[in-house]
């Protein structure tokens, strides 16, 4: 590995990633790989790595091949891989917009959750079909320290468990899983949200997101909680016939949510390239020893 690897890095509302352009899946990007180039300190840095691969080169993608040219392979900042990431889409496809492969208008990306559509607006903003929330019965328990909460079971391709508190600050420091009950509702872990009102079909929120702590910011989780609000308001599209749209503040930025009444949920937000490069080999290399 001691020849240069090509990389970008990027954030969607400050979630950020390292992208490693790799159209032939030639790379060998193991866990041990992504942790060291997300490690703030030692590494490049990143919530994860969006590996960008061609669906026709990727055994978990080439199903997907006719509806999408490009696959996500998505990594956690731990190396541990993910179903996927909203943030990361939209990120992704800033990528393909900005090495030429598309332009604006509408795309798809094939992920571990499935096909998502995609488009890039002219003022530069980018729209991802999330797919439907699932919402899976059985009561949940969140708890940081001596309190608790109920959760919503909210899946978005990816576990969530959304608790509404009265101050963020409830959530405490978020650098270790916060304890969510039964244990046998996430059998993989989960991504916890804490949510507050900011107002009229506006919350803010801090998330848990597993495999990377505390981040700035989750698409698919502002998702999560955007379904779990609207429930708790009694707002189910699917009921009333008419969308509903919620802003959701995260610490890193602001995310738009439209649940429509087919169930499909639409994520409206920036996406930006900040900067490119290449990893040394050697130094990967060395960083695996």
């Amino acid at each position: 590995m001691s020849t240069a690897i090509p990389f970008l890095k990027g954030h969607g509302t400050e979630n950020d990633f390292v992208i490693v352009p790799d159209p032939e899946n030639a790379l060998d990007l193991s866990p041990a790989a992504v942790a060291a180039l997300c490690d703030r300190r030692a590494g490049i840095g990143g919530d994860g790595v969006l590996h960008v691969v061609r669906s026709t080169a990727h055994p978990e993608a080439r199903a997907m091949a006719a509806e999408a040219e490009w696959f996500m392979d998505y990594r956690n900042g731990d190396g541990s891989v993910a179903e996927m990431c909203g943030n990361g889409v939209r990120v992704f496809a800033r990528y393909l917009q900005h090495a030429g492969h598309v332009g604006e208008g509408d795309l798809a990306i094939a992920t571990r959750a499935g096909v998502k559509t995609v488009h890039i607006a002219k003022d530069g903003d980018i729209t991802v079909g999330m797919g439907r929330a699932r919402l899976p019965e059985g009561e949940v328990t969140v708890s940081v320290g001596a309190h608790s909460w109920p959760a919503r079971n909210v899946n978005m391709g990816n576990p969530h468990a959304v608790a509404f508190v009265d101050d963020l600050a409830q959530a405490g420091t978020l650098y270790s899983p916060p304890p969510v009950s039964p244990a046998s509702a996430y059998p993989d872990g989960v991504n916890v949200e804490f949510v507050v009102d900011r107002g009229p079909r506006h919350v803010a929120m801090r998330v848990h997101e597993r495999g990377s702590g505390e981040t700035r910011s989750c698409g698919t989780g502002a998702c999560a909680v955007a379904v779990a609000t609207a429930r708790r308001d009694g707002a189910d599209p699917a009921v009333t016939g008419t969308p509903v749209t919620y802003t959701v503040d995260l610490p890193g930025g602001r995310l738009t949510i439209t649940e429509r009444p087919d169930g499909e949920i639409e994520m409206t937000g920036p996406a930006v390239i900040v900067a490119e490069g290449e990893i040394d080999g050697d130094w990967l290399e060395s960083a695996l020893r």
